[in-house]
């Protein structure tokens, strides 16, 4: 009997296996998945399978490609491969370093492919991945086969056994799931699938977020200052771009419409960065895009980021109020009437003033705000410098700010900027104790906690939130539902480094799954 160390053989390895297999005429079985805490369901998907042929092979996904959300899966790959390999039943262990499975049954070309049975009906299937996966097996001339058996779920285990989700997580999701039945999920993938047939036009600041990486030597001997090493830079696209870039896999139709420079090349990464966004953008000679440069270090061992300071290059107020904006607005005109939504990234750097705000006001058919408050127009930049909303998102401080009453409960000023603004739904969020959203019609608050404590950095979080809020908003999705959605959305955010990567619909799919299963 082969010992459980050498059963976990690298795919670089694996073909000779496979030939040397093959030659003897034995059958070889594939099994896939995270199988993040082994359970008696995946005896039996195993058992099954072993029984279609001679030799078990299982695939284990690396952690890196789950995807299912903050802080999973819950043991590492080490810890998973170990578990599989002191399986009796099973003869080899691979680790899949990829999304899909294509690259492992290309190097294992199994003889059945076995799946649970969950799996035979394509809806269970939230990657979508389950067509191309048959097509690739068959290829490699081998059959799909779905085992029997009990399902279990390993995240259910987690969520309920293994603090795997925080206790006020568990209570909201118990509360969805009490409230709209055991096919909740389904209900909320049928709301956010329906967002494809959306048109929605986006209006905002571009902004770059410039990182430099830095390792800190310590301070200067003459005048105490910090000392630092350079490692490397990226650029992001922030701002109105990063809103637009969250929307792009769930609306059917997606335009930015803003302003910039004429820098070739800050112009040739917007092009390069917004696939599936249409570009209405004017560039325009004198006109300063906003670029917001961040040195930070990294805690490798935390995988989370400490920012030192940041250098911000915008255009003067004077040079605001001179700007000729007369392009824009005529733009704004022209595009607006067409959408089904119009959502506005306000960052407070110069684009939208009084007259683009009527225009927007006067001809938006639904009209979503985030007007946000940073260092650069603290007290400023208030949402209560437009007239209405029919849905919004702010901080506590913006919500604050708006009404000069910093003592005062949030829940009520809340429902009073609903109220000044004539909007149907707003959100205040609330930084690691969640969100609170309030639709005056459904007569209730809804109060979601965040969603992952584990954060790698917080910048564009409240972006990603705002970008699935208003989708939620628009389609009149209840206010409970439509917050756990947008706080799944902001949680696969503070994962991210900066806005390097956006939203997917379906790690959103997957991760909301892993909050719902309790």
């Amino acid at each position: 009997m082969r010992k459980p160390e050498n059963k976990i053989i690298s795919r670089e390895a694996f073909p000779k296996i496979r030939e040397k297999l093959r030659k003897e005429g034995k059958k070889v079985v594939l099994c896939h998945g995270v199988f993040d805490l082994l359970h008696q369901g995946h005896l039996e998907h195993f058992e099954d399978a072993k029984r279609q042929g001679d030799v078990l092979v299982v695939s284990v996904t690396a952690a890196k490609y789950v995807n299912k959300g903050p802080g999973r899966p819950y043991f590492g790959d080490a810890e998973r491969l170990k578990f599989i390999s002191n399986l009796e039943i099973v003869d080899y262990v691979l680790l899949s370093e990829a999304v899909t499975v294509h690259n492992i049954v290309q190097c294992v070309q199994p003889d059945v492919y076995a799946k649970g049975k969950e799996y035979a009906d394509a809806k269970n299937d939230l990657t979508g991945n389950i067509g191309s996966e048959e097509a690739i097996v068959k290829e490699y001339g081998g059959t799909v086969y779905y085992t029997e058996g009990k399902v279990f779920s390993s995240t259910k285990l987690l969520n309920n056994f293994f603090s795997a989700l925080p206790k006020d997580v568990i209570e909201y999701s118990e509360k969805l799931r009490k409230k709209y039945g055991e096919d909740v999920l389904e209900q909320i993938k049928a709301d956010i699938d329906a967002f494809s047939k959306k048109k929605v036009l986006v209006i905002g600041d571009i902004i770059f977020d410039e990182y430099s990486f830095v390792n800190v030597q310590g301070v200067t001997m003459k005048d105490g200052s910090l000392s630092t090493f350079f490692e490397s830079s990226e650029r992001y696209a922030g701002g109105a771009l990063a809103i637009a870039r969250h929307l792009s896999e769930f609306a059917g139709k997606v335009t930015l419409c803003s302003m910039m420079g004429t820098d070739p090349d800050q112009i040739q990464f917007v092009k390069d960065s917004m696939n599936g966004v249409r570009l209405e953008i004017i560039e325009a000679e004198g006109f300063v895009t906003p670029v917001k440069h961040r040195y930070i270090k990294a805690n490798k061992q935390r995988e989370d980021y400490d920012k030192l300071f940041s250098v911000n290059t915008l255009m003067t107020r004077g040079k605001i109020r001179d700007f000729d904006y007369s392009g824009f607005y005529k733009k704004l005109k022209k595009l607006i009437p067409g959408y089904d939504l119009v959502i506005i990234g306000d960052f407070g750097h110069g684009l939208i003033d009084q007259n683009a705000r009527e225009i927007i006001q006067e001809q938006a058919k639904f009209l979503a705000l985030n007007v946000q408050t940073n260092s650069a127009n603290m007290g400023m930049n208030l949402i209560t410098k437009y007239d209405r909303a029919d849905a919004f998102v702010v901080d506590e401080r913006e919500l604050k700010m708006a009404f000069g009453q910093h003592l005062a409960d949030r829940e009520k000023l809340l429902g009073m900027l609903i109220k000044r603004m004539n909007a149907k739904t707003g959100w205040v969020t609330i930084g690691a104790s969640g969100a609170i959203g309030f639709r005056p019609s459904e007569k209730q608050k809804a109060l979601c906690p965040a969603l992952t404590l584990q954060v790698k950095d917080t910048v564009g979080a409240g972006d990603a939130f705002f970008a699935l809020a208003m989708m939620c908003a628009e389609a009149d999705i209840p206010i409970d539902k439509a917050t756990v959605v947008a706080n799944v959305a902001a949680a696969l955010k503070t994962n991210v480094l900066g806005n390097k990567d956006f939203v997917h619909k379906v790690d959103l799919m997957k991760f909301l799954s892993t909050v719902l299963n309790v």
